[in-house]
């Protein structure tokens, strides 16, 4: 799929809104990524944790939407949460698409929601406490937003995971939302700054984030190729997880660990900004461009 090239400046200050798209899956194959079932269930196991997540984000930000006084920032603020909102939604037609090839979603859905509702959920604190357990809360969601961002960008420019290599729906699902992390990726490093300038913190964050992601996405991965009825194969091909991704990552049907390891990196440096990161003229190219966008629009 080609990218669309267009005058809108890189980091220029767009209204961020949410788009209402659907995504119907029912002709999507078992296999989403033809013939690469780890390429295929690290994209479902991503799309299984998204929605968990990005519900995190709009409760935490409507906790601090009313301490912000910056009325752009705050404009930022509302658009963000509703992407994210419809972000969450668009992906939940993952739960019956893998029950329709007979896979049960619930044990990841059920680690994601402890995670964000329990581990990072709301606390019985208040007067200092709260407001330092919000700042730690949005950190992560920053350090967080850093990692979904760098995909965003990776996905819009993956030249070989295409119509060919992988059933349109899901190569417009991926690129429709990893092109909105990338037009709304300045949100919650402005938030933080807003809240917190403190780079100590910043880093910590990522340090917390990236490995709990990572983890979350590791076994979500392995519990769908182990209960998987459609894979012919050996049990030891199953758990040969790592060496499939690693050969999905050669094949550009995947990002490369040495890109991830890379681009997660580029968050420690204290000279950090996500305008940095991605290309907001590419990203508003391709949802004027999305097959699902523009039938919303219709």
């Amino acid at each position: 799929m080609d990218m669309l090239d267009s005058d809108t400046p890189d980091g220029a200050a767009i209204a961020l809104h949410a788009r209402a798209v659907q995504f119907d899956l029912t002709d999507v194959p078992a296999q989403c990524v033809y013939n690469d079932p780890y390429a295929s269930h690290l994209y479902n196991g991503l799309s299984l944790l998204l929605p968990a997540g990005e519900e995190w984000f709009v409760a935490i930000l409507k906790e601090a939407l009313p301490l912000i006084d910056d009325e752009k920032l705050r404009e930022d603020v509302i658009g963000f949460m509703g992407q994210e909102a419809m972000h969450a939604n668009a992906h939940t037609g993952i739960n019956d698409y893998l029950q329709a090839h007979g896979i049960d979603p619930t044990p990841v859905l059920d680690r994601a929601h402890w995670v964000f509702g329990n581990l990072l959920g709301p606390r019985e604190v208040t007067g200092a406490k709260a407001h330092n357990y919000l700042v730690e809360r949005l950190a992560v969601m920053a350090a967080l937003e850093h990692i979904f961002s760098f995909l965003g960008d990776w996905v819009l420019n993956a030249k070989r995971l295409n119509g060919q290599t992988a059933h349109p729906t899901i190569v417009d699902l991926l690129r429709w939302h990893g092109a909105e992390e990338v037009e709304h990726r300045m949100v919650s490093h402005d938030v933080l700054r807003y809240f917190d300038e403190n780079y100590a913190r910043r880093a910590w964050a990522q340090v917390v984030a990236g490995p709990m992601l990572l983890y979350l996405l590791w076994q979500a991965t392995r519990y769908l190729m182990r209960v998987d009825p459609n894979l012919d194969m050996s049990p030891r091909k199953r758990k040969a997880i790592w060496r499939g991704l690693i050969r999905s990552g050669r094949r550009g049907v995947a990002p490369s660990v040495l890109h991830t390891t890379w681009r997660g990196l580029q968050y420690f440096s204290p000279r950090y900004h996500p305008g940095d990161v991605g290309d907001t003229a590419q990203a508003v190219a391709y949802l004027a461009a999305s097959p699902a966008a523009r039938a919303a629009l219709r």
